[in-house]
C-alpha cells in the first residue's frame, strides 16, 4: 500500500507539473531567470513532499501547484500587459562591455567576475575581450555581444554578392525511422526516398541513423 501511494502521488504530481508547464510556456525552460529557477524547484519541492511525507495526500499537492501555477501565470500576465513592471519583476538587461571597455561597476552589480565574464563570451565563439564593442548580460544569465568592425564576418551584402533564399533542410529519417510528415511536407514519398536510398547502397531505412533534404543539395545520409 505504501509503495502504491508512493505510484499515484507520482503520478498526479507528474501530470499536475506537465499541464503547469504547459500552461506557463517554454520560456519557463529556455529563457529562465533567477525567480523562474526558484519556481521550477518550489513546483519540484511540493511534489517531492507529498512523495517522502505521509500527512500530505494527492489532494494537496494538486492543490498546491495550481496556486503556485495561478500565482506565476499571474506575474507573467502583469508583465505582458504593464510594461512598466517588467523591469521590477523580471529584471533588466546591463551592459557590462561599453564601446570596448569592460564596466567594472556593472561586473559588481551583477555578481560577476573577470573569468566569468570570459566564460560567457566564450561561449559565444568570442576568445578575445579586444574583440567586443559591446556585450549585454540578459535577464536570463546570459550574455549578448556585438563585435568591433572589424572583428565581424563580412555578409554577402558587404561583398556584393548575390542573395539566394535561405532553405531550410527537412529531416527525413531519424534513428531508422522515415518521419512520414516531414516526408509529405518536403513532397515525397516512400518510393522516392527508398530509390535516393540504393542509389547511396543502402536498402532498408533501418540501416540510417540520419538522413535530411536540403533543396539545391539533396539527400544527406549517415548510416549507423
Amino acid at each position: 500500500m505504501h509503495f502504491g501511494q508512493i505510484t499515484i502521488e507520482l503520478f498526479f504530481g507528474f501530470i499536475a507539473l506537465f499541464v503547469i508547464t504547459r500552461v506557463l510556456g517554454k520560456t519557463q525552460i529556455t529563457q529562465i531567470t533567477a525567480f523562474d529557477f526558484i519556481s521550477a524547484l518550489v513546483l519540484g519541492e511540493l511534489v517531492g513532499n507529498a512523495v517522502f511525507d505521509d500527512h500530505v495526500d494527492i489532494v494537496d499537492v494538486i492543490y498546491a501547484v495550481t496556486v503556485w501555477g495561478i500565482l506565476i501565470f499571474t506575474l507573467e500576465i502583469i508583465t505582458q500587459k504593464w510594461s512598466k513592471t517588467r523591469g521590477f519583476l523580471e529584471g533588466k538587461p546591463t551592459i557590462i562591455i561599453r564601446e570596448g571597455q569592460i564596466l567594472r561597476d556593472s561586473l559588481k552589480k551583477c555578481k560577476l567576475d573577470i573569468n566569468q565574464l570570459q566564460h560567457l563570451i566564450r561561449s559565444k565563439g568570442v576568445f578575445s575581450i579586444r574583440e567586443l564593442e559591446y556585450a549585454v548580460l540578459e535577464t536570463d544569465g546570459t550574455v549578448s555581444i556585438l563585435k568591433k568592425a572589424e572583428y565581424e564576418n563580412p555578409t554577402k551584402s558587404d561583398l556584393q554578392l548575390p542573395q539566394e533564399k535561405v532553405k531550410i533542410p527537412i529531416t527525413l529519417i531519424s534513428d531508422g525511422k522515415v518521419l512520414k510528415q516531414n516526408l509529405i511536407e518536403a513532397g515525397f514519398n516512400y518510393t522516392w526516398l527508398d530509390e535516393q536510398l540504393k542509389q547511396q547502397n543502402i536498402f532498408r531505412t533501418e540501416e540510417v541513423l540520419y538522413a535530411e533534404w536540403l533543396e539545391g543539395t539533396g539527400l544527406h545520409v549517415q548510416s549507423f
